[in-house]
C-alpha cells in the first residue's frame, strides 16, 4: 500500500511529550517542535491492526514473547545486517536509556568512570551521574572538508564536513581513568555519523586490550542513509562479542517509544547475568503485550512501510539541505550519514550560545535540542528532528529564515 507522510496529524491534546509539554519544559506553546526524536508519521499499518486486534481481546494479562516474536526479530536483524543472533542472547528491556543505566550499574563501580564521545545524547551523561559515576568524554574532532584529515580509512576523501574519534585520546582515557565501561552511540546522535567497519574495529581492539565492556546503543541503525552502511559492532571481529552489549529497538524506527520495548543482545554469559541481575533488582519481569505485539508486527510486515519511510526522510534532509545553502547561508548543516536528527552548526550568527538558545526560542520561534545539552562540544549547534510532513519542516525553516533576516539588519 501507499502511505501518505506529508497528511499533518494533529498531535496536540493526546498527552504527547513532544507537543503537551511546553509549559511544563519552559517553553511557549506558539514554539514549533522539531526537538525529542519522535516522528510525526502513523506507524505501519500490520502494526496498527495488530495492536487493534490485542486490544480488543480485553485481556491485557502477563505476556511472555511467542517463537513468531523471535523469528521477526531474527529475520529483521538477518536481513538488514547479515547478523545471525541468537534468542537466548537477547533481555527485553521498555526502553534503552534504561538498558544504559542497568549496564552502568551491572558493569562499573560508584566513582568508576565511564567514557561516552560528546557531543552525544544527554541520558548518555544522566546515567552515569545519577549512578554516581563519573563521566569522561572522548570528544569527537570536527574535521573540515577536504582537509588533509579528511579521507575514509579505504582512502575516499569527504566533500563535507564530519566528526571523527582521536584514538590517541580514546586510548589515553580508558588506560589513564581505568575505564570499565564505554558507552559507544552507533550510528552517533546528534553528529549522524556512521562508523565504518575499520573505525569500530580500532575502537574494539582498545577496549579489548584494556578489559572494558562496550554497550552499543544501535537504535538509530535503521536510518543509515543511502551510500552508508552499519556495522554491528559486535560483528566486526567475532572476539568482541565476549565484551559486548548491543542495545536495539524498533520503536525508533516504527514510531512506537510509548510501546517500549528494547531487544538487548548479550552473547556472553556472565555480562548477561549481571545485566539480568540489575533488571531483576529494578523489580521489572514482563515487557507489556502491546510492545511485544508491536516488535513483532513491525519486524515481521512492516518492510514496505519502511522502505517508503526512507525515501520520504531522504527528500526531507535534501530540502533541508538546499534551503540552508540557498537562503542560510549563515547556518552549515553537518551532513549526516544516518538518523533523521540533523546537526546543524549555527556560530556563523555569530551569537554566544545562551543568545543563539533564546533567538531560536524567542525570534524562530522554534523547539530545537540545544547543542549544549549534548555535552560543552555542543555549544553553538542545534539538532533538528526532520521527521514531520514536509510542510511542517518548510514552516519551521522559513521561520527560521525570517529571524535571521532580521537578525542581519543589526
Amino acid at each position: 500500500m501507499q502511505y501518505d507522510f506529508d497528511k499533518v496529524i494533529d498531535r496536540r491534546g493526546t498527552m504527547s511529550l513532544k507537543f503537551d509539554q511546553a509549559k511544563e519544559r519552559g517553553h511557549r506553546e506558539d514554539e514549533l517542535p522539531l526537538w525529542v526524536a519522535d516522528m510525526d508519521f502513523p506507524t505501519a499499518a500490520p502494526v496498527i491492526e495488530a495492536l487493534r486486534k490485542e486490544a480488543l481481546s480485553g485481556i491485557y494479562g502477563y505476556s511472555e514473547p511467542d517463537e513468531g516474536y523471535f523469528a521477526a526479530v531474527a529475520g529483521w536483524m538477518k536481513k538488514h545486517y547479515d547478523w545471525e543472533t541468537d534468542r537466548k542472547w537477547i533481555v527485553k528491556t521498555p526502553g534503552i536509556v534504561m538498558a544504559l543505566a542497568l549496564a552502568v550499574r551491572a558493569y562499573s563501580k560508584p566513582g568508576d568512570a565511564v567514557l561516552i564521545q560528546q557531543p552525544v545524547y544527554y541520558p548518555y551523561s544522566e546515567v552515569i551521574r545519577d549512578n554516581g559515576r563519573r563521566i569522561v568524554s572522548n570528544t569527537l574532532k570536527l574535521v573540515p572538508a577536504r582537509s588533509p584529515a579528511a579521507a575514509y580509512f579505504d582512502g575516499r576523501i569527504r566533500d563535507y564536513d564530519y566528526y571523527e574519534i582521536d584514538f590517541e585520546d580514546f586510548e589515553r582515557q580508558i588506560a589513564e581513568n581505568h575505564v570499565p565501561l564505554y558507552l559507544l552511540c552507533s550510528p552517533h546522535n546528534p553528529v549522524g555519523r556512521v562508523w565504518t567497519a575499520e573505525e569500530l574495529r580500532r575502537m574494539g581492539e582498545i577496549c579489548r586490550k584494556y578489559g572494558t565492556v562496550v554497550v552499543s546503543d544501535e537504535i538509530h541503525a535503521d536510518f543509515v542513509l543511502p551510500g552508508k552502511r552499519h556495522h554491528v559492532f559486535q560483528e566486526v571481529d567475532p572476539s568482541f562479542r565476549a565484551f559486548t552489549v548491543t542495545c536495539t529497538s524498533p520503536t525508533k524506527t516504527f514510531n512506537m517509544a510509548s510501546l517500549q520495548i528494547s531487544n538487548i543482545f548479550i552473547p556472553n554469559d556472565t555480562l548477561r547475568r549481571k545485566f539480568r541481575h540489575e533488571l531483576d533488582a529494578a523489580g521489572y519481569s514482563q515487557c507489556g503485550v502491546f510492545g511485544l505485539v508491536g516488535c513483532k508486527a513491525a519486524y515481521a510486515e512492516g518492510e514496505e512501510w519502511y522502505e517508503q519511510l526512507m525515501t520520504y526522510l531522504v527528500g526531507n534532509i535534501s530540502f533541508f539541505r538546499d534551503f540552508l545553502a540557498s537562503r542560510l547561508p549563515e547556518l552549515k548543516l553537518i551532513e549526516p550519514e544516518g538518523t533523521y536528527l540533523l546537526w546543524v552548526d549555527c556560530r556563523g550568527l555569530g551569537l554566544p550560545d545562551a543568545e543563539l538558545n533564546a533567538f531560536i526560542r524567542n525570534k524562530a520561534k522554534l523547539w530545537l535540542d540545544a547543542g549544549n545539552v549534548f555535552g560543552a562540544p555542543g555549544e553553538g549547534f542545534e539538532r533538528f528532528n526532520v521527521a514531520c510532513p514536509r510542510v511542517v519542516l518548510q514552516r519551521a525553516l522559513e521561520q527560521l529564515e525570517a529571524a535571521v533576516i532580521e537578525l542581519r539588519k543589526g
